[in-house]
């Protein structure tokens, strides 16, 4: 697809962690549509990026990814997934305090997802120094109040670093998602009104 690039080839030294390609996200298995283990997205968002992780590195840290891009056909999967009974494989590390459904009317899954416009990306901070990833407060996709951005009871120091993420994000014009720390969207995406559905190969 025009326009879209695996963020790796223009972002170089970015590290990922594509979650939807594989068991580890709050569906418990690849979700339909990730069938590689990169993450896409426009050569905006690859801009903006590059810009975000020179300026994480002046502070010490570094990006990692989680998703960029996710096909329409993904969203429809999570939709799908919500409406089936209860296992409770994932329960405790995404959802503890929600059921299912709850996660669409909270407003944690949606219907369409900025995703799928290829200018929004669901990220975290590393320790440059370390490699490991630094406390946030919650890990990926707890789909919990204390994921949103200024929860109370987050321990100051990851607090700090919501803060520091949030800070580099919106000066590279990047806009936040108030219940979601790790979800931020380009201002002037290229693509604002269309909902791609091709996979990810």
């Amino acid at each position: 697809m025009k326009d879209f690039v695996y963020v790796d080839e223009l972002v170089p030294g970015i590290r990922w962690d594509a979650k939807y390609a594989t068991a580890d996200n709050f569906t418990g298995a690849p979700v339909d549509g990730y069938l590689a283990d990169r993450i896409v997205g426009t050569t905006a968002l690859c801009a903006a990026l590059e810009n975000a992780q020179e300026k994480a590195a002046a502070l010490g840290f570094g990006l990692l990814l989680w998703d960029g891009y996710r096909p329409q056909r993904a969203v429809d999967a999570f939709l799908r997934w919500a409406e089936q009974p209860e296992d409770g494989r994932t329960k405790a590390k995404h959802y503890p305090n929600i059921d299912r459904a709850e996660m669409i009317t909270r407003g944690y899954v949606a219907a369409r997802s900025g995703h799928s416009r290829g200018s929004t990306v669901d990220l975290t901070l590393h320790d440059l120094a370390t490699g490991e990833l630094v406390p946030m407060g919650g890990g990926h996709d707890l789909m919990d109040v204390v994921s949103h951005h200024d929860a109370p009871g987050v321990p100051p120091a990851a607090a700090a670093h919501r803060r520091h993420l949030r800070s580099l994000m919106e000066s590279c014009g990047f806009s936040a998602y108030e219940s979601e720390w790790w979800h931020y969207t380009l201002t002037g995406e290229p693509h604002p009104d269309t909902y791609f559905d091709f996979p990810l190969t």
